[in-house]
């Protein structure tokens, strides 16, 4: 039977709820659970984009072109695609603890399953069952975050589980380079091989892990006083009522609903300008600075790190900002907008490695920032029963842009010899998404509580 906080949104007056420091009850749940989601997000992310540094290994002993190159990209992403939303949709049913328990020891017997690929059909297949291992963690695990933190404080720490972007940027660059540039050959398997073995290993490591350290709510965690749970609650029930959610929670409340709900779609649609973005970026940088000139691959490797410390620090700014200001459109918006003028610049500089490094960082902290904001939008919008479907909904629609622009690029690398129509074809579907924000996401959908004098 739940506690009365729990149906009317307001703290039991004995538990001392009101008298809870709030930034301190906050700043304990972030400590306890960010990390660990951190650290998995960059493991999965390297595992996705591994195949960024592997790919000349590939092309050396397979022979695999960048239009094979571009549709293994793409079929990640269509068994993403079909998977994402029945993942999401079992764990409302089972909680997110075994769901990410589920997904991160699967992704990872994938990838290692990867260094047995011979020819073209092989490697499309361990693409696609990777990207039905993964499907399910990110969307799962934003939706784990709203279980825990309000409105008001939710995109700082969406900001700090992006980390893992470009963290995973940083590191899988520099230790996927430094693998294949030393372990090629040894034990007679080549560079790529040893590069998806080592590298499919910590998911299931950290698998464990997370059954041990995570729980579904904030009534499980012992760690919390009782006190604090009934201030969270209290919190996260007070957004609930901002959403109109409670005895209209039907409005939204469900799959069949939350496909119905015009928003979700009209945030889907922006979604493939995001994922276009987030291609361009995880994707396609190391062969962007490979065409600059950069060949040696321990040098691709350090130089593809570059970008993704600019994004650290610029992401984490720009969600605190959001978070003051409560606003999110223009967060989201204006970051689209700059990455759309770096992409297009981009594209007709030429083999200026030292511009086109810092290019791509900008594009890189566009990315970063505007995609944390973004994918905070949903959950604001969004009641909580609809809230696990809804994300995935939303990001299973940015992942048809996301598995089509891979091949694009990769044809249009193969036909022309360049990556630069490409990429501008590419920054006019993100112009075109940051319209339909605008226009179609009014200020008055964003209903957010007030303000939390305690907010940090």
């Amino acid at each position: 039977m739940a506690e009365p906080h729990a149906v009317t949104g307001q703290p039991d007056r004995g538990s001392g709820a009101d008298a809870v420091d709030r930034a301190s009850t906050y700043r304990t749940i972030a400590l306890r659970i960010m990390p660990l989601l951190v650290i998995c997000y960059v493991v999965s992310f390297i595992d996705r984009t591994n195949i960024g540094i592997a790919q000349q290994g590939l092309q050396r002993d397979l022979a695999f072109g960048p239009a094979v190159y571009g549709l293994g990209v793409t079929l990640f992403f269509v068994g993403f695609i079909l998977f994402e939303v029945p993942s999401n949709a079992l764990m409302a049913r089972i909680g997110a603890r075994k769901t990410l328990v589920r997904i991160m020891i699967t992704w990872g017997l994938v990838t290692c399953a990867t260094m047995f690929v011979r020819d073209e059909f092989t490697f499309y297949l361990a693409r696609f069952l990777l990207g039905v291992a993964e499907a399910g963690f990110f969307p799962g695990a934003l939706f784990y975050l709203s279980r825990w933190f309000p409105s008001a404080r939710r995109t700082r720490m969406t900001a700090v589980f992006f980390i893992g972007v470009p963290v995973s940027g940083v590191l899988g660059s520099v230790v996927s380079g430094a693998i294949m540039h030393t372990l090629g050959g040894v034990a007679g398997l080549a560079d790529w091989q040893w590069l998806f073995l080592l590298e499919g290993i910590p998911p299931i490591l950290l698998a464990a892990l997370v059954a041990v350290v995570l729980v579904d709510e904030p009534e499980q965690a012992r760690w919390l006083t009782p006190a604090q749970k009934a201030a969270v609650r209290a919190d996260l029930d007070a957004d609930s009522r901002s959403k109109g959610e409670g005895a209209g929670s039907e409005t939204h409340g469900g799959l069949l609903l939350a496909l119905r709900d015009p928003k979700v779609w009209i945030l889907g649609l922006c979604a493939c300008g995001a994922y276009t973005l987030a291609n361009a970026v995880s994707y396609w940088t190391p062969r962007i600075i490979a065409e600059a000139g950069v060949g040696n691959v321990l040098n691709l490797g350090l130089f593809s790190a570059v970008p993704p410390l600019l994004g650290i620090a610029v992401m984490l700014v720009v969600g605190r900002h959001s978070d003051r200001t409560l606003e999110r459109r223009w967060h989201a918006a204006t970051s689209w907008m700059v990455a759309v003028l770096a992409m297009v610049t981009l594209s007709v500089v030429g083999e200026n490695v030292v511009l086109v490094v810092a290019l791509l960082a900008v594009m890189a902290a566009a990315h970063y920032s505007g995609l944390t904001v973004f994918y905070s939008i949903p959950s604001i919008y969004l009641t909580d029963r609809a809230a696990a479907t809804g994300i995935a909904v939303v990001t299973s629609m940015g992942s048809f842009a996301a598995a089509a622009s891979p091949s694009l690029l990769g044809f249009i690398q193969s036909a022309t010899g360049s990556l630069s129509l490409g990429l501008q074809i590419s920054a006019g579907v993100i112009l075109l998404a940051v319209v339909l924000l605008l226009v179609g996401v009014k200020p008055g959908d964003l209903k957010e509580g007030a303000r939390d004098p305690q907010r940090v």
